[in-house]
């Protein structure tokens, strides 16, 4: 999702000497493949967005392989960066590398002041060690290798796996189905009351895009859109969005993960940007995108 979005800002900007290569052709995981793929193509410009992702359950089941995978991509993709001679690299994190009870909005000095969401810390740990990488190249070798960290993305392309995916892409293929079948109720994990931000997916690749042409950028800056709702009222967006009338019960017995997770988005701000996609235009956007993909057997459930 994320990956394709930047190719197509790009594009959009006139970029045409595009890398784009696929899990099939590039294993970021293995570092001779990866140091080959530096070596044969030489880009001057890097923008990192390969990760293992998912949801509280995934994150929470499967915490080895989210914190081996994530932590041998960041490794591997940056330093055979440098060894190859590219000379600008962004690495894509997440809002979940700062502190679970850090003050809100989180702001970037939170870093690394107090503990992390115990059902994501293998991912948050992974995503602060590619952020830090970044910064010690850059001291070190004077590289312009910086890290943004997005809030909660949606978008085209999502993963709509019913257990793995993110929470927004997870209710909206769930409220569908609910609606398609008739079914007079949809089960949501949590209370409902957990606060999150959301930003499109092409409002993140537009921001991408304006860091890369910073000419002395932050090491790592927090982008989102500065507003948050409760999960019970993103549900009730999406279900005005699929049209879909039953009813919304909240399993109080699955984990709600952080209270809030609010991004400070201040300082990307004092620099010039600002989302421009409001939730309930991009929800609208995002599923028709969805009833696409899923009539062409497209969509992605991984």
């Amino acid at each position: 999702m994320v990956g394709s979005a930047i190719v197509r800002r790009l594009r959009q900007a006139g970029f045409t000497r595009l890398l784009t290569p696929a899990r099939s052709e590039l294993d970021l995981a293995d570092q001779a493949a990866t140091r080959r793929w530096f070596r044969q193509h030489q880009p001057s410009t890097a923008v990192i967005a390969a990760a293992r992702v998912g949801g509280i359950h995934a994150n929470n089941t499967y915490p080895a392989d989210f914190i081996t995978e994530n932590l041998a991509i960041a490794l591997h993709s940056i330093e055979e960066a440098r060894a190859c001679g590219v000379s600008r690299l962004l690495f894509l994190g997440s809002s979940c590398i700062y502190p679970v009870r850090a003050p809100q909005p989180l702001t970037e000095e939170c870093l690394l002041t107090g503990p992390l969401e115990p059902t994501n810390e293998a991912y948050a740990v992974a995503k602060i060690a590619g952020l830090k990488l970044c910064q010690y190249f850059r001291k070190q070798y004077g590289l312009a290798y910086h890290s943004l960290m997005p809030t909660n993305l949606y978008g085209p392309g999502d993963n709509y796996h019913p257990s793995h995916s993110h929470v927004l892409p997870a209710l909206l293929r769930r409220i569908h189905e609910a609606k398609t079948s008739g079914a007079p109720s949809v089960v949501i994990w949590g209370s409902g009351t957990p606060r999150r931000e959301f930003l499109h997916v092409d409002d993140l690749a537009d921001a991408a895009l304006f860091l890369l042409h910073l000419p002395d950028p932050p090491d790592w800056i927090n982008v989102g859109c500065g507003e948050d709702v409760t999960i019970r009222s993103l549900a009730e967006n999406i279900s005005a969005t699929v049209g879909y009338t039953g009813r919304l019960e909240f399993d109080t017995s699955k984990p709600d993960g952080a209270p809030r997770k609010l991004m400070d988005v201040s300082r990307l701000s004092a620099l010039g940007w600002r989302a421009r996609i409001p939730l309930t235009e991009g929800l609208r956007s995002t599923y028709a995108a969805f009833l696409q993909e899923n009539t062409s057997g497209r969509l992605r459930a991984v």
